[in-house]
């Protein structure tokens, strides 16, 4: 007896959703687990006053966003295009951005 298209499409998403479902429960497991390590990695990063986090390693200005200003993805040219893809991930501080709004 073949099953039908239908029965098929239901038992396939039924087996993602349970799939679904234990990768929740899996992952939050692990972040219970996890809350001693972040509370030491919380205390490291406090006594060694490190600032910001280092999300890309491409550039210079994306590595550490706190600490650059708008005009350094230009450093070549004012009209050279980005060549590192993370520049047009990420915008510049707020606070840097401040100063340079023009209000009409």
């Amino acid at each position: 007896m073949a099953l039908r298209r239908s029965t098929i499409y239901l038992g396939t998403t039924a087996g993602l959703i349970l799939v679904l479902c234990g990768i929740f429960l899996y992952a939050s497991g692990k972040v219970s687990a996890s809350g001693p390590l972040f509370a030491r990695k919380t205390a490291l990063v406090r006594q060694l006053e490190l600032t910001d986090l280092c999300l890309f390693t491409e550039a210079s200005y994306t590595r550490h966003l706190s600490m650059t200003d708008p005009s350094t993805p230009f450093q070549d040219s004012p009209m050279s295009l980005e060549h590192f893809p993370t520049g047009a991930l990420v915008e510049p501080p707020p606070h840097l951005m401040r100063n340079h709004i023009q209000h009409d």
